[in-house]
């Protein structure tokens, strides 16, 4: 299983609105950078990610799931975009901050921490392990 980083606007899509999307999920569009798709089509079903609320909070806040893997995006006629559908699997007990991550032994080489603006990031196993136990939830 890969791991993986999902940002969204809070005030656009937040962690409340994917929660109530259920075990449907939901659609990841809109991305239009090539490394970020690239990203989503390199995803798995059941692969995990961090829910990071970016602009407001600046924080991971949640767990989810691809639910689907990469197809084109319903949003675009664009073949050039795809997308994977995610499903809210558990919120962090405690979120974690942008500023906090900078600090914490273990994720200096994280991407999140590196590339601020890259919207759909992959997650080494070693900092997905480190983020969940400090934000007090089950690797």
């Amino acid at each position: 299983m890969s791991h993986w980083l999902f940002k969204s606007e809070p005030d656009v899509w937040g962690w409340e609105h994917q929660v109530t999307r259920g075990d449907a999920g939901e659609e990841w569009h809109g991305v239009r950078n090539y490394q970020a798709r690239n990203n989503m089509r390199a995803m798995k079903l059941g692969d995990r990610g961090f829910f990071y609320h970016s602009n407001i909070g600046k924080a991971i806040v949640g767990i989810v799931e691809v639910c689907r893997e990469s197809a084109p995006d319903s949003t675009t006629d664009d073949p050039r975009w795809d997308c994977v559908w995610i499903k809210a699997v558990a919120p962090l007990a405690r979120p974690i901050t942008l500023d906090e991550c900078r600090t914490i032994p273990g994720l200096e080489k994280m991407v999140l921490v590196n590339n601020t603006r890259l919207s759909v990031q992959p997650v080494r196993p070693e900092e997905w392990a480190i983020i969940c136990r400090i934000g007090g939830v089950d690797p």
